[in-house]
């Protein structure tokens, strides 16, 4: 048997150099864009931009396609189910802008306050959509949860590798930190990636608290001071006011139960009250 009878159609060929190659949309696409060129009678050039077109195309889907997958961030916590009515009117009009992604390539950070229940999680649940939407790599999580990463990293002596780990991504949205009731290992875990963070990587915030009540986060007033600071430096800070929108939710609702529950304390709660919730309530 000659080699020229062993040898593949050029088609067939030519999909396996592109499988070499690693452009499935070329595999894919290839042959039945050639029929379109030659029906069409389009150049050379044009029938491989074309493909590059399709490949360029596929790689993006198929990259934030994974990046929302790791992203940890809820589905249903988007910009389309966001109650945009019910939020202050300025972070409305900040809205637009915090969703481009300036403010994650100058490498600033978001803080937003507000009792509980005013949506904070959803506003910047739907910004890191938003953001991945852009190209950003986001990560969401419960503040416990990464302390308790760091710490079991600081434990199996590789922090630093898991703090440059954490450095790959655009922005990091860290939920409920005023929840956080750390130990002195604990906080000194969480200072240390604000500090890696800071004046070159973003951090989305949540807190019930203000920063006058920090101390009950980081314990030690110099470490508080030293937080705030570098958070601040280069901030959007975003305040969010207005009545409890779960507790709205579940009057409409006719939730009786809810709504003469933790609903109506959080939403009668006076602005100096924050932060007095005595645990996770899971924040809207």
């Amino acid at each position: 048997m000659t080699a020229a009878s062993t040898a593949l159609p050029p088609l067939d060929s030519m999909a396996m150099l592109l499988r070499g190659l690693k452009l499935p949309a070329f595999v894919r696409h290839h042959e039945e864009v050639a029929q379109k060129a030659e029906r069409e009678g389009w150049s050379f050039g044009h029938y491989l931009q074309h493909l590059v077109e399709l490949e360029v195309h596929e790689r993006r889907r198929r990259r934030l396609e994974r990046n929302q997958s790791a992203s940890g961030l809820p589905s249903e916590k988007t910009l389309a189910t966001l109650a945009r009515a019910r939020l202050p009117p300025k972070v409305q009009k900040m809205l637009p802008t915090l969703c481009e992604g300036g403010f994650v390539e100058r490498g600033e950070n978001l803080l937003a306050f507000g009792l509980p229940g005013r949506g904070k999680t959803h506003l910047a649940c739907a910004i890191g959509h938003e953001l991945i939407q852009r190209g950003y790599r986001v990560w969401f999580t419960p503040t416990y949860v990464l302390v308790q990463r760091l710490l079991a990293a600081k434990r199996e002596l590789r922090l630093e590798k898991e703090l440059a780990t954490l450095d790959g991504l655009d922005a990091v949205i860290l939920d409920d930190i005023g929840y956080v009731q750390q130990s002195r290992e604990e906080m000194e875990v969480l200072f240390t990636f604000l500090a890696e963070r800071y004046e070159r990587r973003s951090v989305l915030i949540t807190s019930n608290l203000v920063f006058s009540e920090w101390d009950r986060i980081f314990k030690d007033p110099m470490t508080t001071a030293a937080a705030i600071d570098r958070l601040v430096h280069h901030a959007v800070i975003i305040e969010m006011t207005g009545p409890s929108i779960r507790a709205e939710d579940a009057r409409k609702k006719g939730d009786t139960t809810t709504t003469t529950g933790e609903g109506t304390t959080t939403a009668t709660t006076s602005s100096g009250a924050k932060g007095s919730s005595s645990g996770h309530d899971g924040e809207v």
